[in-house]
């Protein structure tokens, strides 16, 4: 059985009690559809012996070894992962382009009793559609920037003001990246699907009657490119600029960037990136402040030297409509509670 062909929405309230990805682990982990589970009908391998029989031996013995492998495959899910759903339960089914893999593991799951569909089109239909909301057509969001120098603590504002019920949209979370050249975080950054992926998910949890606040960036976190509808909403949002003082903001990012500062042979690798943009004496005075120990102080270089120039030119560069500006001074966690407080009844009444 075949489901309608979905909408975009209809894939975040599919109404299905599982959603499942058979396609392999290395394509489920490159992206899949947001909640669904992964109980791949060929392993990566099998899937690569499977295609170079098709291209190189016979279609036919390709799929003669294919059906062998999915059913021997799927028999194990049914035995482990499927064992304890009842008869009523009622999962919806997809793999690439919804052929032979989706559509032999749901006739199985439905001749043992299961109300199995599955994806017409399969994850390219999904993808089609994602694609087309961020790249084909204008969002319906609000969108106001949070704007600043670095270590003025937007990042964490972001938090705090979601708690406010100021609804919030993290492009550094959804990247797994703090947007700078000290941003990488420990695993790595989600695929350009996948990054995709979360963030239509997460507008999908928006209200567009209602403002949404990003914080300012540039077209780029880490190697994740913003796809044009964000970008486009953002470069003609309201803006709000956060300053504080350099020696609160070289503190704070000396405590934010901890875990990168405390390994200075990576850390010097890194700034050694720089030398071509800085200049030699300045990224030699870098490594010796981190031979030294001097944290606050190299963020404090780092901060005047190297981010707040590349942060004016970028605002030379294009125009924001700043609406207000409002200055820290200081970035502690009591400053940012009253900060926060102070721009949610600003962003609240920007919807009024």
């Amino acid at each position: 059985m075949t489901a309608p062909t979905p909408s975009l929405k209809q894939f975040f309230d599919h109404g299905y009690d599982a959603v499942i990805d058979v396609r392999s682990p290395a394509e489920y982990a490159e992206d899949h559809v947001p909640g669904a589970i992964n109980l791949p009908v060929l392993t990566d391998a099998e899937r690569a012996e499977v295609g170079t029989l098709y291209k190189q031996v016979s279609p036919f013995k390709a799929r003669k070894l294919g059906a062998a492998l999915v059913f021997r495959n799927a028999a194990h899910h049914v035995e482990t992962a499927l064992a304890e759903f009842d008869g009523g339960w009622r999962p919806l089914v997809y793999c690439w382009r919804g052929g032979q893999r989706s559509g032999s593991f749901a006739w199985m799951l439905r001749e043992i009793g299961w109300r199995a569909e599955t994806v017409p089109g399969g994850y390219r239909t999904f993808r089609r559609l994602v694609s087309q909301a961020l790249y084909e057509t204008p969002l319906d969001h609000r969108m106001v920037q949070l704007g600043g120098f670095t270590g003025t603590a937007k990042t964490a504002l972001l938090p705090r003001l979601a708690a406010l019920g100021v609804q919030v949209l993290d492009l550094e979370g959804l990247a797994r990246h703090r947007g700078s050249l000290l941003g990488h975080l420990p695993g790595g950054q989600p695929s350009q699907k996948a990054f995709e992926t979360a963030l239509i998910a997460a507008l999908h949890g928006l209200d567009p009657a209602r403002p949404v606040l990003v914080e300012a960036e540039s077209s780029r976190i880490g190697a994740r490119i913003l796809p044009p509808s964000v970008w486009d909403a953002m470069k003609t949002a309201p803006w709000i600029e956060i300053t504080a003082p350099l020696d609160a903001r070289a503190h704070y990012l000396a405590e934010t960037y901890a875990d990168i500062l405390e390994d200075g042979p990576a850390l010097k690798d890194t700034l050694d990136n720089l030398r071509r943009y800085r200049g030699h004496a300045l990224v030699d005075q870098w490594h010796e402040l981190i031979d030294e120990g001097r944290r606050v102080s190299l963020c404090a270089s780092l901060a005047a030297d190297h981010y707040d120039p590349a942060y004016v030119k970028s605002r030379q560069s294009s125009a924001q409509n700043v609406v207000a500006t409002h200055h820290a001074a200081a970035l502690d966690d009591s400053a940012l509670d009253k900060l926060a407080e102070t721009l949610a009844a600003e962003i609240h009444a920007i919807s009024s």
